[in-house]
This record gives structure tokens, sequence and C-alpha cells, in this order.
């Protein structure tokens, strides 16, 4: 299977790493599970690592292979376990471990919630399900191992690395044919960011979500402003008249998206703000919690080897 293609910020071609090699790729469950776990697996792809996704103890978890035959484990809580649908976790928990060598585990980051008092938290705790610090983490601890295929450009952020890669316009980033498998990068994450949205718990979450798109430094809006303004500088060095007229096209659309989140800069604290409705009466045959994906789609758990 042909590696999908995409380019670094810098203009160099720099492939993504393959998509795992075998028969589920092309089912149309495991395409969706992939979907949900994008916003993970394509910036650990863009750096060279081969992902796949496995079923853990009790919730899905993203495996990555390491150049030096050990990997990492990606995985949200797995005791107990989360409600939550695959890909949206209240905390990642990142392990690396080695397949000949059960001495080695090291724990290199984790951010999901404790409940216990007495156990000192991680900094990382913070950050609960974001998926950027994680990628950051990773980042600086295979770097530190010498196990990062394609390390992150110093002008570049790790934060907003999956974004600084420039997609082909072609299809998604779906198992296919070479000719198909193109990867969306923004349009993926930001989906996935709308399928949190959509399963958010509470307003406060929602409102949490909203701050990563109106943020007026970091947020999706204020970036995509700089974008179109960047945009419509690229199209003043064109040698055609039009290069001009597209500027100013550009340049009134950056415009427009910063009006937007000025106009919008109080949603965030609106939406922490709201009551939720009081849940309907359920009747007794009624399931209690749709499944996040359906229940014939999902994969037997594989066997675990015990320590």
């Amino acid at each position: 299977m042909d590696a999908d293609k995409a380019h670094a910020a810098d203009a160099c071609a720099a492939p993504l790493a393959p998509l795992p090699d075998h028969r589920n790729v092309n089912t149309p469950w495991w395409q969706e599970l992939w979907r949900r776990h994008a916003h993970i697996t394509t910036p650990l792809r863009a750096r060279g690592l081969v992902c796949d996704i496995e079923f853990g103890l009790s919730a899905y978890v993203v495996r990555v292979a390491l150049p030096d035959d050990s990997y990492l484990v990606i995985s949200p809580p797995q005791e107990p376990s989360s409600e939550r649908p695959p890909g949206d976790a209240e905390g990642w928990i990142v392990t690396r471990e080695h397949p000949d060598d059960q001495t080695l585990f090291e724990v290199l980051y984790d951010s999901a919630p404790s409940e216990s008092t007495g156990t000192r938290k991680r900094p990382e705790a913070l950050y609960g399900g974001s998926a950027p610090p994680l990628i950051e983490a990773i980042d600086q601890r295979l770097a530190q191992l010498g196990l990062l295929p394609h390390p992150v450009l110093p002008q570049e952020s790790s934060h907003v690395h999956p974004a600084r890669t420039t997609p082909q316009p072609h299809t998604r980033d779906v198992p296919g044919p070479p000719d198909r498998a193109t990867v969306y990068v923004y349009g993926d994450a930001l989906r996935a960011l709308t399928d949190r949205l959509n399963g958010a718990e509470s307003h406060a979450d929602a409102a949490a979500l909203l701050h990563q798109i109106l943020d007026p430094i970091n947020g999706l809006l204020a970036q995509l402003g700089e974008f179109f303004e960047a945009a419509g500088e690229k199209a003043k060095e064109a040698e055609e008249d039009d290069g001009f007229d597209l500027s100013y096209d550009l340049a009134d659309a950056a415009a427009e998206i910063r009006n937007l989140g000025e106009v919008l800069h109080v949603a965030e604290d609106r939406m922490r703000a709201l009551t939720p409705l009081a849940p309907a009466p359920r009747l007794s045959s009624a399931p209690a919690r749709a499944p996040s994906l359906p229940p014939q789609a999902l994969p037997p758990a594989p066997p675990r080897h015990t320590r």
C-alpha cells in the first residue's frame, strides 16, 4: 500500500507513514474508527510513524510502531471503562513497551483524570483529552531516544504541526487505491472536534471546545484569518494582474473571519452559563445509551499477554 503524500511547511515533500497493512482497513466500521482517531494518528503519521487501532482491555487504543521494534500504546483510561465514544477520551495515557523485553515499560504521558486524593497528579492532567500536548510529549521523548523518523522542524510548533501540512486536493484520508488516498488534515481535525462537540457531556465541555475555535490568539478563527492574509500576500507575487485582485479578495476574507471572531467573543462564556434541559423520561425497553459504533462492526478483543 503506497503512503499518502503531504507537503511540509518548508515546501519539501514528506510522505505520511503508510496505513496499517491488514484487511480490516477497507471495512466501513474500521474507516469510521480511524476517522475518530485522526486527530492523533495524522500528526504521528506525518512524523513517519506507522499507526494502527486495536481493542485494549475495555476501549480502542492507538498502537504506534517505533524504529527499534518497541511500540507506543495511546489509550483512554481502561479501568474503569469509559462511556465516551472512541477517540473522544477524557484523558490519554501513552506507554512505551517492547514485545521481546518485558522490562521495558515507560509512561510517556498521562492526562487521565484521577479520583485518588493521595496520588500526585501529573502536570499533563490539565490537558485532559486534548491531542496537541500529547503529540508534543511524544515528540520530545522520541527525539531524546532517537526514535523520531521525521523530527519536527525548528520553526514549527508541535502544537500545530498537523495543520502545517498542505493536502493535495483529491479525496479524504481513507484506505483505498493510491490515487484516492490523500489526506485532508484540517477537515479531519475540525470534523473530529465537531464529533467531540456533538458528544459533549455538559455545556462546560462544549464551551471548552468553542474556546479552541474562538481564542483570539491561538483559536481556529484567528489562525484562519492569518492563513488568508498570508495567501493574499502570496497571490501578490504572481506576474498576472489577477494576483492583486485575488489578494484583495483574500484580505477581505481575512477581515470577515476576524470580525466573526469579535462578534462571537463572548459565545464561550454564554455557553458555559447555560443550564441543561431536564432529561426526558425513558421507556423501560429503550436503551440507556446508544452505542458509539454499530455493535456488529466492533471486532472481538484480541488476547492479552499477561506480564
